[in-house]
């Protein structure tokens, strides 16, 4: 069976840097290749593993490692309630912001890339005063307004309706108008009875 390729000697090196910088144990890198132009990663902090699925683009490569060891260098996301687990947060880029300028991405690209990927990264790039920040900030907002106001107003299916919870499979459905509920709201309706109406966009 063929054996996949390490990672790269810059990468490895990159890894060693950072990691002896913040007097941390560095973790195992895996490396595989994918024939896209972004790249993407995981951190896996409990397993000690960082992993990347390296693109053709040299710089987004360099960013999604950075990024990656910005999680590995922060604490480990603790579980919120209903499973949400919080780790893109305001110290967090501060973290990632910080390593991509001292290892060769200029603020403005950084921004503008880890603003494409992440747009909530944004409103924390803008609130470290990082060039370029605000003004992608607004560009954001502003077409997140626009796309708002183009969409048409939603048309009732269903009319406002006592839920009645019933089974169905695996399922638990509102047995007036057979949407399927789940999560928070399925635990709420639980607790205590609830109204709810079924609307359509477009």
């Amino acid at each position: 069976m063929r054996t996949p390729p390490g990672p790269p000697a810059w990468a490895t090196r990159l890894v060693v840097e950072v990691c002896a910088g913040a007097e941390i144990t560095a973790p195992i890198l895996r490396w595989r290749r994918a024939d896209r132009a972004p790249s993407s990663g995981v951190t896996r902090q409990a397993a000690g593993i960082v992993a990347v699925t390296a693109g053709s683009d040299p710089v987004d490569q360099r960013l999604t490692l950075l990024h990656e060891l910005a999680h590995w260098l922060g604490p480990e996301p603790r579980r919120r309630r209903w499973g949400r687990v919080g780790h893109h947060d305001a110290s967090f880029y501060a973290r990632a912001f910080g390593l991509y300028a001292a290892h060769g991405i200029e603020p403005v690209e950084a921004v503008a890339r880890e603003g494409a990927r992440h747009p909530g990264a944004l409103r924390h790039a803008r609130d470290l005063g990082l060039p370029g920040a605000a003004e992608a900030y607004l560009a954001r907002r502003d077409l997140l307004q626009q796309r708002a106001a183009s969409r048409r107003p939603p048309r009732v299916v269903v009319a406002e309706h006592r839920v009645r919870l019933v089974r169905d499979g695996r399922w638990t459905r509102c047995a007036v108008c057979g949407v399927r509920i789940v999560g928070p709201m399925l635990a709420r309706l639980r607790r205590r009875p609830g109204r709810h109406l079924l609307l359509a966009t477009g």
